[in-house]
């Protein structure tokens, strides 16, 4: 990691690219990066939903001034997020989707959030999201959804890690 990160340090600071982030980067290989990096990375994107809600990293990034980019923000279709009672509730009192909740919930977080989608009705409900606010019922009650339940492999599971960084 520390060869890759020096090359990018590199690019940076020649002018080539404006900035440098990680992806899945959790506590350890955030340590382990700032250990040695002359820059530091602005962004890091990790998986983030109301199931799986990353508290601890997410007040880990913002004290160390590196931006939450939430990875998989509308839970990437594998679990009843979208569905989910609690959230249809809070979507249907501001007359809203669940997602477009999801989304703006994600954003009050500070959080960036870029939602995939190919349908055209859904990426212009993904933008509708700025004319109304969560109130901090709503984000009380969207935080108590949160199951620890990640949707994709751990970051920190070496045999994932060893098969998704071979060239194979």
């Amino acid at each position: 990691m520390a060869c890759q990160w020096r090359a990018m340090e590199d690019l940076y600071q020649d002018g080539l690219i404006k900035a440098i982030g990680v992806s899945n980067f959790e506590q350890p290989q955030l340590e382990k990066l700032l250990a040695s990096a002359k820059v530091l990375p602005v962004v890091d994107q990790i998986e983030t939903h109301p199931y799986f809600q990353q508290g601890t990293m997410h007040a880990l990034l913002h004290d160390l001034n590196i931006r939450h980019e939430a990875w998989g923000p509308l839970g990437q279709g594998k679990s009843d997020v979208l569905t989910n009672p609690v959230l249809a509730e809070i979507a249907q009192a501001h007359h809203k989707s669940t997602a477009q909740v999801i989304l703006r919930w994600h954003l009050q977080r500070g959080e960036i959030v870029i939602p995939k989608s190919i349908h055209q009705d859904r990426i212009e409900q993904n933008i509708d999201v700025f004319d109304f606010a969560l109130t901090a019922a709503d984000m009380a009650k969207i935080a108590g959804l949160d199951k620890n339940q990640r949707g994709s492999a751990d970051p920190q599971d070496n045999a994932w890690l060893e098969k998704s960084t071979t060239m194979a």
